[in-house]
């Protein structure tokens, strides 16, 4: 049982002087390498927001390759999930996903350097009738389920049960069926679930700024220190409480993987090495400066 410890991506400028040394600050090509000397794994989040070239596909496989064992989680683009999928266009879902799967998916596969494919569903999907459920249905039978990992994360508090402790039983019986793994969160706005629904396990930390969650990160109070929702650091009794969540999954399932997706100011990094040195995880060790260095006016 191997179970895979990462972030949701890499390539942050807040990073810099807290991960990354400075003499890569002007080296974002060199930043994949770095990042893979002390993860074997990581979450793609830009492919949420725009399909990627063929040239950036081909250079993932080539740095990836040169890590050694090394693979990448690619998230649906926004267009499918958020989209197509919510107002429920199936034509449109499947031309999209199956171009997808042709230009980044396909690639990464036949490389060896494929994780999961996440679909990340809008907080606007929701289990409204049954008509969602056949969307969701038709949207498994479009994928190539059967060849690709693909796991599913439901943001909406209509897919629960009743007492709001795990998916609905039909949602889970729906995923189990296709083998589609159930994305385990901890995060605002949705409870961490248990069931597993295919031999992967899935886990995503999103942070707990829950004041802010829900807000417009333009919004945000100008003297609040937090520079967007996904800034926020877990305590070490926090991530204590998930050693046993995570030995658990890793009894139960074939393979774990877990993404730190509360990158603000390389806080993902720090969790991600703390949870691995708590489970007994060898990797290379490294101090991480989450904190901004106070302006002189600031003790004014």
């Amino acid at each position: 049982m191997a179970i895979l410890i990462g972030c949701s991506g890499w390539s942050y400028d807040d990073w810099i002087d807290r991960f990354y040394p400075a003499s890569l600050g002007s080296k974002k090509s060199e930043w994949l390498g770095y990042y893979g000397k002390f993860f074997p794994s990581v979450e793609i989040n830009s492919t949420f927001y725009r399909v990627p070239t063929d040239d950036i596909v081909k250079a993932w496989i080539e740095k990836g390759s040169k890590i050694g064992k090394f693979e990448f989680s690619i998230k649906m683009p926004e267009a499918v999930t958020h989209e197509s999928m919510v107002v429920g266009t199936p034509d449109k879902v499947a031309a999209q996903a199956s171009s997808f799967e042709a230009i980044c998916v396909e690639p990464l596969f036949n490389a060896g350097l494929l994780g999961s494919v996440l679909l990340q569903l809008s907080p606007e999907f929701t289990f409204s009738n049954r008509a969602s459920m056949q969307n969701l249905r038709a949207v498994f039978e479009m994928v190539e389920q059967d060849r690709y990992s693909y796991a599913t994360e439901f943001r909406h508090s209509s897919w629960l049960n009743d007492v709001g402790t795990d998916l609905k039983a039909d949602v889970l019986d729906l995923l189990r069926e296709f083998k589609i793994t159930n994305v385990i969160v901890d995060g605002p706005g949705f409870p961490i679930t248990r069931s597993l629904t295919s031999n992967l396990a899935y886990v995503r930390f999103h942070g707990r700024n829950f004041d802010i969650w829900f807000k417009d990160e333009e919004k945000i109070d100008k003297d609040d220190r937090r520079i967007n929702r996904y800034d926020y650091l877990y305590s070490d009794e926090q991530l204590a409480v998930w050693k046993p969540k995570l030995e658990e999954l890793m009894q139960n399932a074939d393979q774990v993987r877990v993404y730190f997706n509360n990158h603000g100011r390389a806080k993902a990094v720090k969790n991600a090495l703390q949870i691995m040195t708590m489970l007994g995880i060898p990797h290379e060790e490294r101090e991480i400066n989450i904190q901004d260095q106070a302006k002189l006016g600031e003790f004014a």
